[in-house]
């Protein structure tokens, strides 16, 4: 499979967002298709606009996956296909950081993939993968799904596995991992609290990682391979 350009994957909070989710007929990023696409505007830490839409995969849709989305077929049926789809998304999101949970290695890929193969476009948006954030801000939590992350935070879950459902939960989720974000980067400037260890990558505002490398410890930013810096720890 080809290298995706996509954008950076960013660790920080920004006021200004678009959060995305997506339904897919399953998880072989090969092989299964898009069944629906949506996504909610975010200005000043506020959904401004919504964007939604099932999408006419043209073909069956897996039982396996109705009993988690429930999408079937005949809800499809009169959809656009994901041509349409994926140029309305484009549109609407324009060039704003886009903001999910588990995109990094998932909803990502699905959008590239389609934008590329459908419209010769590539998606570099920069991104905040929410999971990360969670993982990062919340250890404590045995699982880091969005629907524990939401529980955490007292969001409401009904209506969970929706795309629109599932993107106005994570940006309740992203507006409160957003003030847990912003305490840690704090403690760090000023060594409290254990969290100095936080380092910012210098290049894309990454968080660097201690690894383990063939000439010992190092510092590489979380955003490898996008980005390649790397420092002696």
């Amino acid at each position: 499979m080809a290298v995706r350009n996509k954008g950076k994957r960013l660790n920080k909070y920004v006021p200004d967002y678009v959060v995305f989710d997506l339904e897919t007929t399953g998880i072989n990023q090969g092989r299964d298709a898009i069944i629906e696409i949506s996504a909610v505007k975010v200005v000043g830490g506020a959904i401004v606009e919504e964007y939604s839409t099932l999408v006419n995969p043209k073909r069956h849709i897996p039982a396996g996956a109705t009993a988690v989305n429930g999408i079937t077929d005949g809800m499809v049926a009169d959809a656009p296909e994901i041509g349409d789809a994926i140029r309305g998304f484009l549109e609407f999101t324009g060039d704003s950081i886009l903001v999910g949970h588990n995109i990094h290695t998932f909803d990502m890929n699905f959008v590239y993939d389609a934008a590329w193969d459908a419209l010769g476009k590539e998606l570099a948006n920069d991104y905040i993968d929410t999971l990360y954030m969670a993982r990062t801000c919340l250890p404590q939590l045995s699982h880091h799904k969005l629907t524990d992350v939401s529980e955490y935070f007292h969001i409401d879950t009904q209506g969970a596995h929706r795309a629109l459902n599932d993107c106005v939960m994570n940006q309740k989720c992203f507006e409160e991992l957003g003030k847990l974000w912003a305490e840690r980067m704090e403690n760090a400037e000023k060594g409290k609290n254990g969290a100095a260890d936080v380092l910012v990558c210098p290049s894309c505002g990454g968080e660097l990682c201690l690894r383990k490398g063939r000439y010992g410890m190092f510092y590489g930013c979380g955003n490898f391979p996008a980005c390649r810096f790397t420092k002696k720890a």
